[in-house]
C-alpha cells in the first residue's frame, strides 16, 4: 500500500469535510451539530491556515491531520482505511515537525486513546466536556520529544 502524505490543497477540503462528517454519522456517542456543508467549510478554513497534511491513496484522500504549532487539532481516517498504519504514519509526520504535541480525544472513543498510548503520548488530564463543543468528556494526551528520549 503506497500512502502519500502532502500538505492539503484547497480542492481537498470535500473529501476531508467527508471524512470528518462521516466519523459522527459513524459514532452514535457523537453529537451531530453541523451539516456536511458547515463540516467541509470547517476543513476548507484549516486548510486555508496551512494546518492539513493529508494521506492519500491511490490518487483518494483517505484521510488528514491538522495541526496549529503543537496543537492536533483533528486525525481523521476514512472508515475503510482505520487501523492500516495511515494514523501512525500522519503522527510520525507530526513529530518529525515538533518537540511537542498535544491533543483531546473524547472519553467515549477508547480506540482512539489506546492508539495515542500505543504511539507515546500519555494522558495529561481529563475533563468534563464543559469547553468542548460537543459537551463529550475528552482525556488530554501530550507527546514529547524529551520523553520519548529519556
Amino acid at each position: 500500500m503506497s500512502v502519500l502524505l502532502r500538505p492539503a490543497q484547497p480542492t481537498d477540503a470535500g473529501r476531508c469535510g467527508d471524512i470528518l462528517h462521516g466519523f459522527t454519522r459513524d459514532n452514535d456517542w457523537m453529537p451531530d451539530l453541523h451539516s456536511a456543508a458547515e463540516t467541509i467549510a470547517f476543513c476548507g478554513t484549516m486548510i486555508a491556515r496551512r494546518w492539513v497534511t493529508v494521506a492519500e491513496l491511490e490518487g483518494r484522500v483517505e484521510g488528514f491531520l491538522a495541526r496549529d504549532g503543537a496543537l492536533i487539532h483533528s486525525l481523521y481516517l476514512s472508515q475503510q482505511r482505520r487501523g492500516q498504519g495511515i494514523g501512525a504514519r500522519l503522527l510520525d509526520t507530526a513529530k518529525a515537525q515538533s518537540d511537542r504535541l498535544e491533543l483531546f480525544a473524547f472519553q467515549a472513543n477508547p480506540g482512539a486513546a489506546r492508539f495515542y498510548l500505543r504511539e507515546g503520548f500519555s494522558e495529561a488530564a481529563r475533563s468534563d466536556g464543559r469547553d468542548n463543543d460537543e459537551n463529550l468528556p475528552d482525556i488530554k494526551f501530550i507527546w514529547s520529544r524529551e520523553a520519548t528520549t529519556t
